[in-house]
């Protein structure tokens, strides 16, 4: 059976699965060019996201949802200017996925649309991870997570690796962190948005620790790993906005190195974009030390990345 991108869940949470290169018959009558072309003006803000979204690789379904949570919230709007009942829905959202896979980026593009219709005041992203959180003693943690919030007020708190606050047992602060900002969304849940993020299976035992946080979650994106050619196709993106290229027998390494590292490390392992964005940085580097040492500069030199100046590094595989 064909997986769908999007499922209502028993909770009433929306799942939204991206990445996905399988199709959803119905939203593909929904071409991009066709609903930029019949949105009027005042649709610019949507156009101009979806241009942001298509300079990224894969995220099929993402770029289809974004369009269908801009007409919900546009059409919600419509109604409340028409008497009918609109209720402001909480916009917190999960995002489920390995490293590398885009979650940090897709946040700070939700952040960018929501600015632009006036569904936050500021749309900017405030990331923190468990230490921006946790005290050391009772009651540093509640405030340091009430300072956080404060500062993501009209824009995204974005937590990565939010399992992590769940570590530790009974004892540990984490567990204050938690039912602070649960409280808070709650309270401010119309000031900010809150987002989640971090491994699938370690998520899932995360919403169990605090009975209110699961129903809090309306959306939850599931960011599948890039397939090689995905990665491949990221790291040439990567390459022509330095303005350099592979070689073909690079290329050829460099893809040869994917299908093992992704076949070899664990799924936490392996980062994905990150992974290929770090190889390529430390091969520039490398590059730069040959052109040094054999003193060749030419044009095709200098933008040309051969198969001896890649560079996998440690926990890696060559």
């Amino acid at each position: 059976m064909e997986q769908q991108p999007m499922r209502m869940n028993n909770n009433g949470q929306i799942s939204i699965v991206l990445n996905s290169q399988k199709r959803n018959s119905v939203r593909d009558t929904l071409k991009p060019d066709s609903i930029s072309q019949s949105f009027p003006q005042e649709h610019v803000a949507l156009k101009e996201i979806e241009d942001e979204l298509g300079s990224l690789v894969g995220m099929e379904e993402m770029k289809k949802m974004v369009k269908e949570i801009y007409a919900w919230i546009y059409v919600n709007k419509k109604r409340e200017a028409m008497g009918l009942k609109a209720g402001k829905q909480a916009l917190h959202m999960m995002f489920k996925g390995n490293p590398g896979t885009g979650k940090t980026t897709v946040a700070r593009i939700i952040g960018k649309l929501f600015l632009k219709m006036n569904v936050l005041s500021k749309g900017h992203l405030i990331e923190a991870e468990r230490a921006d959180l946790v005290g050391e003693y009772i009651g540093h943690t509640a405030q340091k997570t009430r300072d956080l919030i404060k500062k993501s007020l009209g824009g995204i708190l974005f937590i990565d690796e939010a399992y992590s606050l769940g570590r530790g047992g009974e004892k540990d602060f984490g567990k204050e962190a938690i039912d602070t900002l649960v409280k808070h969304m709650e309270d401010k849940q119309h000031e900010f948005i809150l987002i989640l993020a971090g491994y699938s299976k370690e998520m899932d035992h995360f919403l169990t620790l605090n009975p209110g946080l699961q129903s809090r979650f309306p959306l939850v994106f599931h960011f599948p790993d890039y397939s090689v050619e995905q990665l491949m196709e990221i790291g040439k993106r990567m390459l022509e906005e330095k303005q350099y290229v592979l070689s073909s027998d690079a290329e050829r390494k460099m893809r040869d190195h994917l299908y093992a590292a992704k076949n070899t490390l664990s799924p936490m392992a392996f980062s994905n974009g990150r992974h290929v964005r770090n190889v390529l940085e430390k091969s520039i580097r490398t590059q730069a030390m040959r052109l040094l040492m054999e003193n060749c500069y030419s044009r095709n030199d200098l933008i040309t990345i051969r198969s001896n100046d890649l560079v996998f590094g440690k926990n890696t595989v060559d």
